[in-house]
């Protein structure tokens, strides 16, 4: 369990661990602004979508534990990459092969967990891997303030070292498992137009500040992205090993989990690049005191993914209720946030009460999003189906970072009003998440197979 959760706590790190280098790398690499260096971070989320459904599927195939060890070794190899890259454009080559390695590691991560964990004891395991994913992604700004102050290359090269620990322990001592049904080679072109359509829209997004809302150039990748998504579903309903499996989307709960955590991962992300941004741009926060401003969000989260969302279920009478309700929270954090906005400095009355209620928000609706997602998955698709569960989440993620950075990017004389447009989307995207939770995933205990399997058994129950 330990060493499944390495893969995707560091995955999921690097996914924002860049947010508070931005300023030293725009330092190091001259006139490069907030687009440009969002492309770092979505370059990485991109191709981690992209890869996640084939890499899944090959994991199935191949050997999970195989798969692990060989993303793990491409994605440290990127980090190496990372820290030497002499330019931006180097630097996002170098992220995407992370992304490779981590689209790798996190399916089989996941798949490994869900094929050789018991089902009695699935519920902490369970519980443990996605709250551990979303703790390395609130981290990512509190440890990458730290390794700043060191140097930015840092936030890269400090993943050398875990790295190789996490592939020696993987092979002394997790076990192998695979899909041993025929096999068919991934849809690697499927993956390739997924990856088009999420970056025509991000890049759309992005530049929409720069060329206007109805410029031609804004229109034409929106365009793009609805041509690549038309090839997408028309080879996922022809190919025999697609990158959306319409089997898997026969399933409500799977279905709507997908939905619902693109709509909440593109609020998450939002949420923690604004944080970055308005403490560091506007309070003017080091690198390292915002990260130690963030951090009382992230700690959070584990004991409300672990302690408090299994207690809530049977109360609530389902999972996802309880992600409903994660949801809901965290737009009441934001809501929060927005009142209490202000240029002067002040932490404790003002920014410590929203990270606190944000990570609780956390805590409660990711472990129960993917809970829900994983009601019915075939054995012989667990691969398959976690890389779909995931790939929601990296999309959600690009198209909540794109849409942050256009509204930071929208002209108006106070300074502040830019970050009241950006909570105002946030605020949005949660709330749309919770409707789909309660419109979709809002089922009794009893029927929801997982919601049963994410409380923790007593102990005499459990004997």
């Amino acid at each position: 369990m330990a060493v499944l959760s390495i893969a995707v706590f560091m995955s999921s790190l690097d996914l924002f661990i860049v947010n508070l280098a931005f300023p030293s790398i725009a330092e190091d690499y001259a006139g490069v602004g907030l687009g440009e260096l969002s492309w770092i971070l979505n370059a990485y989320t991109i191709v981690f979508a992209a890869v996640l459904i084939p890499a899944g599927r090959w994991a199935d195939q191949v050997g999970r534990r195989r798969a692990l060890v060989a993303g793990l070794a491409v994605f440290t190899a990127g980090s190496l990459l990372c820290g030497l890259a002499p330019g931006v454009g180097w630097l996002v080559a170098a992220r995407m092969v992370q992304a490779i390695g981590a689209g790798v590691m996190v399916p089989a991560s996941l798949s490994l967990l869900l094929a050789v964990v018991p089902v009695e004891q699935r519920a902490r395991a369970l519980g443990s891997w996605s709250a551990l994913g979303a703790l390395g992604a609130a981290l990512g700004p509190v440890i990458g303030g730290g390794l700043v102050e060191i140097g930015w290359r840092w936030v890269f090269w400090v993943n050398l070292p875990v790295g190789v620990v996490a592939i020696l322990l993987a092979l002394r001592l997790v076990p192998e498992s695979r899909d041993d049904a025929r096999r068919v080679r991934p849809d690697l072109l499927g993956a390739l137009f997924l990856a088009l359509a999420v970056g025509s829209v991000a890049g759309a997004l992005v530049m929409a500040p720069d060329w206007g809302w109805a410029s031609a150039g804004f229109g034409g990748l929106l365009l793009a992205a609805a041509l690549c998504t038309g090839v997408l579903v028309l080879r996922s309903s022809r190919h025999p090993a697609p990158v959306l499996e319409p089997g898997l989307f026969r399933s409500r709960a799977f279905a709507g989990a997908g939905a619902a955590s693109v709509l909440y991962y593109a609020g998450f992300g939002a949420f923690l690049l604004h944080t970055v941004e308005f403490l560091t741009g506007v309070w003017q926060y080091s690198p390292l005191q915002a990260g130690l401003a963030i951090a009382p969000g992230p700690l959070m989260v584990l004991p409300f993914a672990r302690l408090v969302a299994p207690r809530l279920i049977p109360l609530l009478g389902g999972v996802g209720r309880v992600a409903a309700l994660g949801c809901g929270v965290g737009a009441v954090a934001q809501l929060l946030w927005l009142t209490l906005l202000q240029a002067e400095p002040a932490y404790l009355t003002h920014l410590l009460p929203v990270q606190l209620l944000g990570g609780a928000a956390v805590g409660l609706a990711i472990p129960s999003l993917l809970g829900a997602g994983s009601v019915g998955m075939p054995a012989a698709r667990l691969g398959t189906g976690s890389g779909v569960l995931n790939m929601a989440r990296q999309v959600g993620t690009v198209l909540g970072v794109a849409g942050l950075v256009a509204a930071l990017g929208a002209p108006a004389a106070d300074p502040l009003t830019p970050f009241r447009y950006g909570i105002l989307v946030i605020i949005t995207l949660f709330v749309a998440a919770g409707a789909v939770c309660l419109a979709v995933l809002a089922r009794p205990v009893q029927s929801t197979p997982v919601a049963a399997a994410f409380q923790h058994d007593r102990p005499r129950e459990a004997a």
